[in-house]
């Protein structure tokens, strides 16, 4: 069994291991018996935080909606369920996909309740370690933009409503923990500050992309998320493949990048590649793969709970998990840093 560090995630008593094994491809680029494999293998080597989302797989389509939670469920219908800490994540509103209850249109009590029914049903549980809202109902940038913009402001369901519905289902025992997603630092501040005032379940983790090419958390949610107790969970440490290296010398290497365009946003932003070739000579100077270099970096930060790996295969999760666990010596950060100096966050 691999080496773990165990950290409480927030202020819950829920202890989890400081990576965690993310399943978006699972029923999409991976096979439902390969998924077993992965959570198999992971399981085996300490890591018990599985994540998933009732959207996925991704991309999200009608023909695999639920299918990520499905394949899950499948598997952890075998395993002894206080052994694995499961997190899932409601839909925010988003018209485009409207397979997923006609919209999703709100994050009211109603939405909230069917997308959490329905959860339990595909994950064969009757609890939820850790729900999550995948992303804010208002306006915010999120997904590859970065400015906030006040003239597209919309109605949304107040926050002290969705804490309420959420209050609702910790009651109940459906949830034990809550947290959110693509938050901001006004999202963490307020809800924390009404859960508090109210009485309500507080939030303890936020789910927000971190890696060595964007590093936005730093600039106002590590300093809100440390003053409320808040864990990050980092996703999308390896930039969707970029700190592989394999796009580097193949632009059209096989993943999701180039079998879906559409994912480009985020990472088809100019200073992106002279980044990564920047990051990828450091790796080579010190003796590192790249993949070593960005996923050693994000498990360092002092800020981050969690690091989520997700894998197309066996062979992948393997690797990515045996260099999340090489130590960065003094003179890698201080490389880092001038880099991330000459090029502050390409891909926000």
């Amino acid at each position: 069994m691999t080496a773990f560090r165990i950290r409480p995630l927030g202020n819950s008593p829920l202890p989890v291991p400081d990576l965690c094994l993310g399943t978006m491809t699972f029923g999409e680029q991976t096979s439902e018996a390969d998924a077993h494999a992965q959570l198999d293998y992971a399981l085996a080597q300490g890591v018990n935080f599985i994540d998933t989302a009732e959207m996925y797989a991704v991309p999200s389509r009608a023909e695999t909606y639920g299918a990520t939670e499905r394949i899950v469920g499948n598997w952890l219908k075998r395993q002894q369920r206080d052994r694995i800490i499961l997190a899932t994540k409601v839909a925010g509103p988003a018209r485009s996909l409207d397979w997923i209850r006609g919209g999703p249109l709100a994050l009211d009590r109603a939405n909230i309740r069917a997308a959490i029914d329905g959860s339990l049903q595909r994950l064969q549980t009757d609890y939820i370690d850790l729900y999550q809202l995948h992303w804010p109902e208002r306006n915010q940038p999120m997904f590859g933009q970065w400015q906030y913009d006040p003239d597209k402001e919309r109605g949304a369901t107040p926050i002290l409503e969705q804490l309420e519905a959420l209050g609702e289902l910790v009651r109940e025992g459906k949830i034990r923990q809550i947290g959110v997603s693509n938050e901001h630092p006004w999202g963490i501040s307020e809800f924390t500050r009404l859960a508090r005032g109210h009485g309500l379940p507080t939030i303890v983790s936020t789910q927000n992309a971190y890696s060595l090419l964007n590093r936005v958390y730093e600039y106002g949610l590590a300093e809100t998320c440390h003053r409320e107790n808040v864990g990050l969970l980092a996703y999308s440490p390896l930039a969707f493949g970029h700190l592989s290296g394999k796009y580097l010398n193949d632009a059209s290497a096989h993943g999701r990048l180039t079998i879906w365009e559409f994912f480009g946003q985020r990472y088809a932003k100019p200073n992106v590649r002279p980044a990564v070739e920047a990051y990828a000579a450091l790796a080579q100077a010190h003796g590192l793969t790249l993949t070593q270099l960005a996923l050693a970096f994000v498990r360092s930060r002092w800020f981050v709970a969690s690091t989520i790996i997700g894998a197309s295969n066996l062979a992948q999760l393997k690797e990515n998990i045996a260099a999340f666990q090489v130590p960065l010596t003094p003179e890698v950060i201080a490389g880092i840093e001038a880099i991330h100096l000459r090029y502050t966050n390409p891909a926000p």
